[in-house]
């Protein structure tokens, strides 16, 4: 059983990474679809305004604290070796790779492009096309992979 200030990062794990899945499966069950069948320009400018406002302390916390925390178990749980390892170090991965490494690698380039476009440009249209497919698409693997990450901290606690 994990015991002491392991138990609370642990906690602290599901929980984080929890509410990532929430935030993810929000956008991946209905806000992209919303987005998806507005016009490319009303589309993508509101999306250009959900991106601006996505780095807030509040999601940038629990986005980076959660990426933060997870390194932390992953890098203790090596050290440590406590029960419950396994499931440790699979939440951790499931995180880092899976929601952490596909944000910089695929969701966050595709808003950086989609940011520098006139959303009235003709474009814009097109991009705005594959935008939303190719985004949704990499949006649920982070769904899938950071609600994994909370089973397997949860599991490690059980």
């Amino acid at each position: 059983m994990i015991d002491g200030p392991y138990f609370v990062l642990t906690v602290l794990g599901v929980l984080g990474t929890g509410l990532v899945a929430g935030v993810c499966f929000a956008f991946s069950a209905f806000v992209m679809r919303g987005l998806g069948s507005l016009p490319p320009a009303r589309g993508a400018a509101a999306m250009n305004a959900i991106n601006r406002a996505a780095t807030t302390p509040a999601f940038m916390i629990l986005f980076v604290g959660s990426t933060v925390l997870c390194a932390v178990l992953a890098v203790v749980t090596f050290v440590l070796w406590p029960d419950g390892t396994v499931e440790l170090l699979v939440g951790s991965a499931l995180y880092l790779i899976g929601v952490f490494a596909v944000t910089a690698a695929a969701n966050v380039p595709r808003n950086g492009a989609l940011l520098r476009m006139d959303p009235d440009a003709p474009e814009t249209a097109v991009y705005w096309r594959s935008y939303v497919s190719e985004w949704t698409r990499w949006n649920h693997v982070r769904t899938v992979a950071s609600a994994g990450a909370a089973v397997s901290y949860f599991l490690a606690l059980t």
